[in-house]
């Protein structure tokens, strides 16, 4: 499993985040030093056989357009008229064959080790992770020179892949943005092959055109990071300030020029106060982190309770979440609630943000606490759908 830890390791750590991140691209390279691969070929083929993932979800794509999924599938429909396409082994093939690249967005959705990954490299970002797959067979550029309006961290898994990189042409673009990005011009500033285990860094807006040149199936994943910019800041800070009497008020649309100059005065003296608040953006990065629903597993069979059984295991779902302790009592919030719990519940709690699922018996003897009591605490915990059980149930 690729943890937080291991991403933190292979990215840079600290020195990562202070130098690196939305500055510059980075190449890390395996060395040879790969871990167990999330996804193999032969998950792929049982991913598309086991799944009705329909265009847009997964797609053929060559030179930038989606290819028609009549080109590779076959439309089905049921006695009860539900339709679907179910993709033809045949024609699959050949359009991969003539150029055309695969796509499955959201994998980490549907393929738990990819989920794994993902969930750590939330930790180590402190943002939504979503992970899409990409797989091609020819020097044909499945999407032409473009640029993504997020972050992305590419990891290679099975042979080897081509990048040109040609930086960006206009500064922090976005999906909602007033201009487009020009095409850039000129030849790529670095011209890199991917190979197994090897890491890329890509910041958002920097264009690049990728191929499978190598003469090797190419299978990669493309772990987004969704963005927080200052619209995002400014959107969460606009809600914050509903408490204040003057932004909740209507505008004087029909008052006077003195009454609709006091108006002005008025809310930008809330909206400077809110941003001379020291601690402002700390509040908007705990807020973005306790109010992520975070990655939501059933916890089958227990309906109402998690039994006190030592071998029951259970993991949190919320990546990002959130721990509080002063001399009095410990908080834990995620996915938009928040459990406050007695100083000795703290190294539980702390075990379980981790990320590595844990059995009770676990839980219990790293806050000694009793099996009893920690069955209490977790089950607070799936109720509130931060936690969940993941194996050890009869």
């Amino acid at each position: 499993m690729i943890d937080s830890a291991s991403w933190a390791e292979r990215l840079g750590g600290d020195t990562f985040l202070a130098q690196t991140c939305f500055r510059a691209h980075k190449v890390i390279r395996s060395n040879g030093n790969t871990s167990p691969s999330p996804l193999t070929w032969g998950d792929l083929n049982e991913i598309v056989a086991a799944h009705r993932l329909e265009p847009p979800r997964m797609r053929l794509s060559r030179a930038g357009e989606a290819v028609p999924a009549t080109a590779y599938s076959i439309l089905r429909t049921n006695r009860r008229g539900v339709s679907w396409y179910q993709p033809q082994p045949a024609d699959f093939h050949a359009r991969l064959a003539e150029g055309a690249s695969l796509v499955i967005d959201a994998i980490d959705q549907i393929h738990s080790p990819i989920r794994e990954a993902a969930a750590g490299l939330e930790r180590f970002f402190r943002t939504p992770v979503q992970v899409n797959a990409y797989a091609s067979w020819t020097s044909e550029e499945g999407f032409g020179t473009h640029w993504d309006d997020h972050d992305v961290v590419v990891l290679q898994l099975e042979g080897s892949k081509r990048w040109k990189i040609y930086g960006p042409t206009r500064q922090a673009p976005a999906w909602r943005d007033l201009e487009a990005p020009e095409a850039p011009t000129g030849d790529p500033i670095a011209d890199i092959v991917l190979t197994p285990g090897d890491l890329l860094y890509l910041p958002r807006g920097w264009w690049h055109a990728v191929s499978a040149d190598q003469g090797t199936a190419s299978l990669h994943l493309t772990f987004g990071l969704a963005t927080q910019t200052g619209a995002e800041f400014l959107g969460w800070l606009v809600d914050d300030l509903r408490a204040s009497v003057t932004v909740r008020a209507d505008v004087p649309r029909f008052g006077t020029r003195e009454e609709r100059a006091d108006y002005l005065a008025a809310v930008r003296k809330d909206v400077l106060a809110a941003l001379d608040d020291p601690a402002v953006l700390d509040r908007w990065e705990t807020s973005l982190d306790a109010t992520h629903p975070g990655r939501p597993r059933l916890s089958l069979p227990h309906l109402t309770a998690v039994p006190a059984e030592p071998l029951i295991t259970v993991q949190a779902t919320v990546p990002r979440a959130r721990i509080d302790q002063d001399d009095q009592a410990v908080t834990f919030a995620g996915a938009g609630n928040e459990w406050t719990f007695a100083l000795p519940v703290a190294p539980l709690l702390r075990l379980l943000a981790g990320g590595p699922p844990a059995t009770l018996a676990d839980l219990a003897a790293a806050s000694d606490l009793t099996l009893v009591q920690v069955a209490e605490v977790v089950s607070a915990l799936v109720a509130g759908q931060a936690v969940a059980v993941v194996g050890g149930s009869s």
